[in-house]
Order: C-alpha cells, then structure tokens, then sequence
C-alpha cells in the first residue's frame, strides 16, 4: 500500500508540475459557474413568474431542476471531454520519456505500478468534484435543497468519473502519443455515453444489453438522488475490468523487444 501511495503521489506531483492539472480545472471551473448561473436564473424567473401568477412556489425542486440539470443535463458531458486530459499521459508518458522500462525493472508490482497511477489521476478527479459541490454548496446557503439525494449525486459523480479514469488508463497504455491516447478514449468515451440513443432501433434483447452498457443509463438514478445496487456494481465493474485490462497491456509491454 505504501508503495501504491507513493506512485499515487509523485503522478498528482506531475498534474500540478504541468499545465494539464490547472487547464482541467480552469476549464471546469469555468464551464461549471456557466452553467450552474444559467440553471439557478431559470429556476428563479420561473419562480417568479409563478408568484406573480399566484401560483406560489415552483413544484420541481430545487435538486430535481438545478442540481441533477447540472450533473445529469452538462456536467456528465463536460467530464466525457476533461476526463482524456487526465488520463492520455499516464502510460503515454513513460513510454515517449524512455522511462517505461526504469519503472517496470523498479522494485514495485504492476498492480502497486496501475493503482497508483489510477488514485494519481482520480486526485485530481476529485478536485473537479469538490469545484461541483461547491457550487452546490451555495443553494444550501441561499435554500433548501435536500441533502440526501445530493450525498448519491457525490457517490454517482465519483463512480462515473472512476470507470472513465480506469478506462482511459488502459488507453494510455496503447500509445506513446498522448494526443492519440486522448483521441481513442474521448471517441470511446463518446460512444459508451450514447449507447442508448440505438436501442429505439433494436430488437427487445438486443436493447436491453446495450442500454445496460451505457454509462448515462446507470448514472440516471444517482442524478435523481437514488442509490441503486445495480448502477453501483456497473461503475465497479468497469473500473475493475479497466485496471485488469491495463495490466494486461502492461505485461505485454515487458514482453516486448
């Protein structure tokens, strides 16, 4: 474990040594107040006119518009875009440095080698969330939003964004290029997103194995403050099925000439 949190450190040391780190930030940042400001002013006009109108309060809540319109309706997307910036450089990186094989010949497992570089980048994931819930953290200031649902939207944020991470990984691992190492998992990414836009052409079977696959689908429950067992154990599996993929592709570097 210790070996682990070491490589998990110096990788969260090489975000913040580059512009990468505070390019992701800046632009999530950046997009997140956009439109978070843009979602909380529709809520309030609406609000307001429904006053005028007599009709007293709004009856969708403030979770259900402002909060899963952010996470479910932009943010999911925005991480589809920032997610490849991350990962392209955790595997791409050592190979284009020659530094791939000093870290393979290093008194560490592959398993101590793939976690850290996975918890390295998921630091830096978690920043993204932080900026996310500090934004929300306003409406609690200024309303009274449930605080549930919005502990499900943490935990579905942090599963969505942990399978895209260890997926993205994995891609890492085919390239020294860090350009196309970002291209293949933001295609990839893309694609898992908008699985379930096909099943309305697709037999019954056929519908319900894809629709399963796609990453919105299994993030619809947390969006609405729902803990689901099922959507859970996907973001799990993908995240698992991630890291033993990149380790496969790992031991076949060493296998190399």
């Amino acid at each position: 474990m210790r070996n682990t949190l070491a490589v998990a450190g110096k990788e969260l040391r090489a975000y913040f040594h580059s512009p990468i780190a505070y390019l992701v930030m800046t632009i999530y940042a950046v997009l997140c107040g956009y439109f978070f400001s843009i979602i909380t002013s529709s809520y309030l006009n609406m609000s307001f006119r429904m006053m005028m109108m007599g009709q007293g309060s709004p009856s969708v809540s403030l979770n259900e518009m402002i909060i899963r319109g952010m996470l479910e309706g932009v943010l999911t997307v925005v991480l589809l875009l920032l997610i490849p910036l991350i990962t392209m450089r955790l595997f791409a990186e050592e190979k284009r440095s020659g530094t791939m094989e000093l870290l393979l010949t290093s008194p560490l497992t592959d398993l101590e080698i793939i976690l850290g570089k996975f918890l390295g980048a998921l630091g830096l994931y978690l920043v993204l969330i932080l900026i996310t819930f500090f934004y929300i953290g306003i409406l609690f200031v200024y309303g009274t939003p449930s605080a549930k649902p919005v502990l499900a939207n943490a935990v579905g944020l942090l599963l969505y964004g942990g399978a895209l991470l260890a997926l993205g990984m994995w891609f890492s691992t085919f390239t020294k290029n860090q350009i196309i190492a970002g291209s293949i998992g933001l295609a990839a990414f893309l694609l898992l997103y908008v699985l379930d836009w096909v099943t309305e052409y697709s037999s019954t079977t056929t519908r319900t194995v894809i629709a399963y696959m796609g990453f919105r689908t299994h993030f619809d429950s947390f969006a609405k403050g729902v803990l689901d067992l099922k959507d859970v154990v996907f973001y799990v599996s993908v995240i698992t099925l991630g890291i033993f993929l990149t380790a496969r592709s790992v031991e076949a570097l060493k296998g190399r000439p």
